[in-house]
This record gives C-alpha cells, structure tokens and sequence, in this order.
C-alpha cells in the first residue's frame, strides 16, 4: 500500500506559483491579441488581402484556444486551492485530540511521583508567579527546573527550580530594592547546567549564587 505524504503550505505555494504563470500569460495573450487577430494587408491586392485574412483568423483561433486555457487553468487553481484548505482543516482537527491524549498520558504518568514527591517523573518545572517565589522542580527523569519569581521591595528574588536526572536549573529571580537575588537551580545529576543566580537588587542587594 502506497501513502500519499501532502503539505497544506506547499500547495498553496504551488497554487500561488501558478496563478502568477497564469496571469503572465494572460497579459501576454492581451497584448498579442490586436496584433494577431487584426492582420493588415501587405498591399492592396486581393491575395494580400487573402493572406492578411488567413493569420488573423490563426490568431482568433489561438485566442479562443487561450481563453478555454484560461478557464480551464482559473477551475484547477480552485480546485488546488480547496484541496489545500481541505488538508489544512483535517490536520487542524487532528492536532487537538492527539495533543489531548498526550497531555493525558503524560499526567498519568507523572501522577505518582506528583503526588508522594511533589514533582513531575517527565516534564519542566513550573515557573514561579508571586513575588519571591521559587521554580518548580523538573521531572525526576527529565526536565528543568523553574524560573524562580522577582522579589518585592526588601525581598530576595525566589530561587530558581532544580533538575531532575537530566536538565538544566531554572534561573533565580531578580532580588527586589535592597536584597538579593535568588540562587539558581542545580543542574541534572547525570547531564545539565545549573541555573544562573538572580541579579542583586538596587541599594547593596547582592546577586544569587
């Protein structure tokens, strides 16, 4: 069984491609037209007349040849066109279930580890929010840690989260006026760097270790 591997952008790429192809030559046809279908006459004579008749009448031809083309090319762009929509909606509808079964296999997953040590098994520390806090720590296995908080005035910048078995430490926040910034958090213990220490606050805050 064959498969059929299509990217939604690089048809309508190919669709905008074309629809420039097309209407180069259309404005070629335009301009060719008076020329070619309105022969004029080499000499006053009945066989120039004759002739100058025969190439006009080639040239209306290939105009109305040109005008079939030109319909035929405008019903396969919009055709292209709503095959890429097509693509673009069917692979929108399917990213959102698989994303759901992810996260739900990740929470199962990290539910234990959740619950007994207050840290995920796979995944990044969360981020601290509230002044002064301190990052998450990273999953036991894999992920880093957290990004520690800024403290509020005369309070130290929340410590940066640390990793698990692989990951970096979660950066320490800014100490606020007058005190110091939080530490970083420590680096995996098999693999990772440590995270770096927050700036000391202005009026003698000293920075994190």
């Amino acid at each position: 069984m064959s498969y059929v591997l299509v990217s939604p952008d690089m048809v309508a790429a190919a669709a905008e491609d074309l629809t420039t192809l097309g209407s180069t030559i259309g404005a070629a046809n335009a301009a060719a037209a008076t020329s070619t279908t309105e022969v004029l006459a080499a000499a006053t004579d009945e066989v120039s007349a004759r002739i100058a008749e025969l190439f006009g009448a080639y040239g209306r031809e290939y105009q109305a040849i040109s005008a079939e083309a030109a319909a035929f090319h405008a019903r396969f762009l919009q055709a292209l066109n709503s095959g890429a929509g097509a693509y673009a909606f069917a692979e929108a509808a399917n990213v959102s279930p698989l994303q759901t079964l992810e996260q739900d296999v990740l929470n199962l997953v990290n539910a234990p580890t959740q619950l007994l040590l207050g840290r995920p098994l796979i995944g990044n520390g969360a981020d601290a929010t509230v002044p002064g806090g301190a990052g998450g720590d990273g999953g036991i296995l894999f992920g880093s840690g957290g990004n520690g908080a800024a403290g509020a005035p005369g309070q130290a910048g929340g410590a940066g989260g640390s990793a698990g078995l692989w990951g970096n430490g979660g950066t320490g926040g800014a100490g606020g006026m007058g005190a110091n910034g939080g530490a970083g958090g420590n680096g995996g213990w098999l693999l990772g760097f440590g995270g770096q220490g927050g700036i000391g606050g202005t009026g003698a805050g000293a920075g994190g270790a």
